[in-house]
């Protein structure tokens, strides 16, 4: 399945939201994945207006894998859902924030959060 980019139509993504997206040169806009009632930031994907569409459809995230260049959703194959409960545009419109309910890992590595495992020391 071809990928949607900035110069191409914007999908079945609402066109009042795809107006409002800033994607980078290859089309897509990072989408960091929230836990909804912890606040925990779990992990950081990408999603063009399809991603998007089927994200805000659906209530199941779907990224585009930028290395297998095919969209996948989160959970298909590893069974650690993320069920979308909001979807927010940053201030710039360059970013989304999908608040979700976790189940199991949001790593691929198995952990919990994409973001526990190389913590650097801050001098206070």
């Amino acid at each position: 399945m071809a990928r949607m980019t900035s110069a191409t139509p914007s999908s079945d993504l609402d066109p009042a939201i795809a107006a409002r997206l800033k994607r980078s040169a290859d089309g897509l806009v990072p989408a960091i994945a929230q836990q909804y009632d912890t606040g925990e930031v779990l992990m950081l994907g990408w999603m063009d207006d399809e991603a998007l569409h089927r994200t805000l459809t659906t209530g199941r995230c779907t990224y585009w894998s930028r290395s297998r260049q095919e969209y996948w959703v989160k959970g298909d194959t590893s069974g650690h859902f993320q069920h979308v409960k909001s979807v927010a545009l940053d201030c710039d419109a360059d970013t989304v924030l999908v608040k979700v309910d976790q189940v199991g890992a949001a790593c691929h590595t198995g952990a919990r959060t994409c973001f526990d495992a190389d913590v650097f020391p801050v001098k206070q």
